[in-house]
């Protein structure tokens, strides 16, 4: 069993699992395992498990410069170098964080399903609060990915995952390279024959 855990009160609930039901020692990907991947930022320890997964399997898929954007709770942008060294990256708030913001934070404006509508020029409420969720942040993860393209000073490949990465992937057709909604998974794995 190997866990990627960014909530560190289940990490005692996850070992306590692997233990009692699963007679196995669990890896934690946390400070002190092999990665094969040097973290080249102020404050290492402070980086998510899931970003040093992510980008070790990324790089193990593509053996060169590349950004992971994985599409969850928050949205996050990984950049690893041509020596496979994570070098740091972006958060932004997630889709349903930004929906269930809008929504608590105004009056009259109601909860919404996060769909992509069908045109910018929204025709309700409903519709124009879907294009602005919805475009907006296909032109905020655009722009990071210019901007990180252009501090690389490379062409890196870039690849999405996460749940929400169905939802936006038609509009960042040209922007991503690949879509592997099991990445993180693949990096579990990785780390797991590093370390056993």
């Amino acid at each position: 069993m190997a866990v990627a855990c960014v909530v560190p009160p289940l990490e005692s609930v996850l070992e306590e699992v692997a233990r009692r039901y699963l007679s196995v020692d669990p890896l934690f990907v946390a400070p002190g395992i092999k990665t094969g991947m040097p973290v080249l930022v102020d404050h290492p320890l402070e980086v998510g498990a899931d970003r040093i997964v992510n980008g070790v399997a990324a790089f193990t898929r593509f053996q060169r410069a590349v950004i992971v954007v994985d599409f969850g709770t928050a949205t996050t942008f990984d950049a690893v170098s041509d020596k496979g060294e994570y070098l740091g990256g972006a958060i932004a708030p997630g889709l349903k964080i930004s929906a269930q913001a809008l929504f608590e934070a105004t009056a009259k404006l109601p909860r919404i399903d996060l769909k992509r509508p069908e045109r910018a020029i929204g025709r309700s409420t409903v519709s124009s609060m879907q294009s602005g969720i919805l475009f907006g942040y296909v032109g905020l993860v655009r722009g990071i990915l210019d901007r990180m393209r252009e501090e690389m000073g490379s062409a890196p490949s870039v690849i999405a995952t996460g749940g929400l990465t169905p939802l936006l992937e038609r509009d960042l057709a040209g922007w991503v390279d690949e879509v592997d909604p099991d990445l993180t998974l693949k990096g579990l794995r990785i780390l797991h024959e590093r370390n056993r």
